[in-house]
């Protein structure tokens, strides 16, 4: 089974705490993508959240990707 990339840290502070890295730029890209994803959905999100879930994940692999870390 393959890792995930998750393209390091998305608030790098240039010193490592081996405890805390904080949040990934997956993660960072993904919660970006899904603001925007539910409030073009409207009232509607909540029933569809899982779905907006997996397509901003997506969406943020797609950004990594075009970063070039694939």
């Amino acid at each position: 089974m393959s890792e995930t990339n998750t393209g390091g840290p998305a608030f790098p502070s240039g010193y490592e705490v081996p405890e805390y890295h904080g949040m990934a730029l997956r993660d960072y890209f993904a919660a970006k993508a899904m603001q925007v994803a539910m409030e073009k959905a409207g009232g509607n999100w909540i029933d569809t959240s899982y779905s907006i879930a997996k397509h901003a994940y997506r969406q943020a692999d797609a950004m990594l990707k075009a970063r070039g870390q694939e």
